[in-house]
């Protein structure tokens, strides 16, 4: 029965929904600064080709070429001081840390997942509200507003047997909230009547 709950409990638990929703929402956030970036881009593209344009080719392989001797200086440093014996040791070294770089990139990435769940959940908690405000607002529209419930309504009284009756013998006003249907009030009305 463990693997039936775990997998129930893995079927039922929001947080990848969460996750989804707050990538959406982060995906929705940078994209409404896109039109900023591509207007910043607009206005320095020109100083920037301009910049190209007057940039001499000579220094750029100069510099290309003295970046190639540091590199190649580098390499024959690291080659030349590499001792077969050591080699062994270096490598196991250099795979426990890569087993700590990897560790340390696991845990990383469970707190990012953890905080874009969490603003995914905030997002579908907004998200809600504001459904919910617009549902009550086409609520309002379609049903309109029904009288205030403390103000008493008085039902009709008979005209024909009031007429008639004195007013000591008359039955006094049935008073009834808005919250009473209308059949009730025509049962009550037809009662007093006979």
């Amino acid at each position: 029965m463990a693997i039936a709950d775990d997998l129930k409990k893995t079927l039922t638990d929001p947080t990848p929904l969460y996750f989804a929703a707050g990538t959406a929402d982060l995906a929705v956030q940078q994209a409404k600064k896109v039109p900023g970036l591509i207007e910043q881009l607009r206005a320095e593209a020109p100083a920037r080709i301009e910049a190209v344009k007057n940039t001499d080719p000579k220094v750029v392989q100069e510099r290309a070429k003295g970046a190639q001797e540091a590199v190649t200086a580098k390499v024959a440093e690291v080659f030349g001081a590499i001792d077969p014996k050591k080699l062994g040791e270096t490598a196991q070294d250099l795979a426990l840390r890569g087993v700590g770089v990897a560790a340390e990139y696991a845990v990383r990435a469970k707190e990012t997942y953890d905080k874009v769940a969490e603003h995914g959940e905030q997002a579908v908690r907004a998200w809600r509200g504001e459904l919910t405000d617009e549902i009550v607002d086409i609520a309002e529209v379609v049903e309109p507003a029904a009288p205030a419930k403390s103000e008493p309504v008085a039902e009709p009284v008979a005209a024909d047997a009031s007429a008639d009756a004195s007013a000591e013998e008359k039955p006094a006003a049935r008073k009834t909230t808005a919250r009473k249907s209308t059949a009730k009030k025509t049962v009550a009305a037809t009662s007093d009547e006979i």
